[in-house]
């Protein structure tokens, strides 16, 4: 999968897609695995049965809202909005929180109130999904990648002040995959230079550190409600904040720029700042609220089955397990990641790894490209406005690969990395069984797929 945004959500949706079959014991690797022939060969697959599907929709429990709404007419913005808003900001611990239309904007909005702009330089982790990046590219910042900790897979902090210069303004934490960055260590750099901090929480619904949940850390925490997502309203995102002035300006951006609590002006005066159209709608709210009411069960069991299968495949050479940073008390999982090491089996290599585990039912991606390395960033340099906002040697895209260079990020995308979705984790013990059973099946079997 090289198209990496088509292939995750390609990915996400194969995860359901397989027929009726047998379970395993929950807490035994089936007997002789490692002898069958590999599916990929040939060979029986270890799983044939459905992963659980997603979205999730509860008839009894969802639709009462739904409906009643689709049925009064209260489509745009108004009181089941401010209810999703209240109740996820009492989710994730602030005092404030914004519905907007999706996730990107969440954090175009953020970047934007913030003061973000043209000149300014904003530090960003390569392993993310595109929207991070846009996001700043969209308010004429110059995005600065910082290298992955391949351990944890989030932005490692220890090389961040490295990249600080004059002219960096902001940090965009990704708690990518629904694993939490490094938090302490990222606000500590952000005091120490005074920098603000965006939380890209977008794939971390519910994750904590220090019982705390992010997106409340930073100066904005952003999350977004796609399809896909750990609470799916099919598209959504929100912004959160303790900052109410802060808070005030974002909910003016996304209704046009029109007076909203301190945001206000003379009497009659009109719309006050160069805003947007960003209003979240009823019905997307009513599925939110029920979504939300399953999300804290659904993260305890996501928790669950990843620290089983963590456990489980930890024990089988070449997988290496992902290792959560400092203080975590509960991740997401929104993706459940580890490492390939192809020298633990026999040479084989990652994309023949990752068809062998598909042909036995057992839905994996390799996940990310390098995002510091797509033509989009070239493209936008050669735009009208960043040529008026930059220098050419600024604009140089070799020169800017050179200074941005992340050869562990890169190591982690075009060599270790596989992924398993996060409906996958909502399944059964023998569930996770069958993962690691296949995995095991393929090691034993390395050399014949090779072969």
């Amino acid at each position: 999968m090289k198209n990496k945004n088509f292939g995750r959500r390609d990915f996400i949706r194969t995860t359901g897609l397989a027929a009726a079959g047998t379970m395993l014991g929950p807490t035994m690797l089936r007997a002789g695995v490692g002898t069958q022939l590999p599916a990929v060969l040939g060979g029986t697959p270890v799983r044939t049965k459905a992963w659980p599907v997603w979205p999730i929709w509860n008839r009894e429990t969802d639709e009462p809202l739904v409906v009643d709404d689709l049925r009064s007419g209260v489509w745009s913005r108004a009181s089941l909005v401010t209810q999703f808003e209240k109740e996820w900001g009492d989710f994730i611990g602030t005092r404030r929180c914004l519905t907007v239309v999706n996730g990107t904007n969440a954090l175009i909005t953020s970047l934007l109130q913030l003061g973000i702009g043209g000149g300014d330089e904003v530090i960003v982790p390569p392993y993310t999904f595109i929207a991070t990046v846009a996001a700043v590219l969209a308010t004429g910042a110059m995005p600065v990648f910082v290298d992955t900790d391949i351990a944890t897979w989030q932005i490692d902090p220890e090389k961040i002040e490295a990249k600080i210069t004059p002219r960096t303004r902001a940090i965009v934490p990704v708690h990518i995959l629904g694993l939490p960055a490094d938090m302490v260590k990222i606000m500590a750099i952000a005091k120490k230079h005074g920098l603000v901090v965006i939380e890209d929480a977008c794939q971390a619904h519910g994750a904590e550190i220090g019982g705390r949940k992010v997106g409340s850390f930073g100066d904005a925490g952003c999350f977004s409600f796609q399809n896909s997502k750990n609470l799916a309203i099919g598209e959504g995102g929100a912004i959160t904040s303790n900052d109410d002035a802060f808070m005030d300006k974002c909910y003016s951006y996304h209704n046009y720029g029109n007076p909203y609590g301190s945001v206000v002006g003379q009497v009659n005066a009109g719309t006050l700042i160069a805003g947007n159209k960003l209003r979240l709608t009823e019905y997307q709210a009513a599925i939110g609220i029920g979504q939300l009411k399953r999300l804290p069960g659904e993260t305890e069991l996501r928790n669950a089955n990843a620290a089983y299968l963590r456990e489980r495949i930890s024990r089988i050479p070449g997988v290496i397990p992902y290792t959560l940073t400092p203080n975590v008390t509960k991740a997401a999982f929104h993706l459940f990641p580890f490492r390939y090491d192809r020298n633990g089996f026999k040479g084989l290599s990652r994309a023949t790894f990752l068809k062998a585990l598909n042909a036995e039912g057992i839905p994996c991606s390799e996940g990310y490209a390098p995002l510091n390395k797509m033509p989009y960033l070239q493209n936008a340099f050669q735009s009208k406005n960043y040529k008026k906002m930059y220098t050419a040697a600024e604009l140089d895209i070799h020169a800017f690969n050179e200074r941005n260079n992340c050869p562990l990020n890169d190591r982690l995308c075009n060599e270790e990395a596989v992924w398993f979705y996060q409906s996958m984790l909502l399944g059964t013990r023998a569930d996770m069984d069958d993962i690691v059973n296949a995995i095991q099946k393929i090691h034993d079997n390395a050399d014949k797929i090779k072969a």
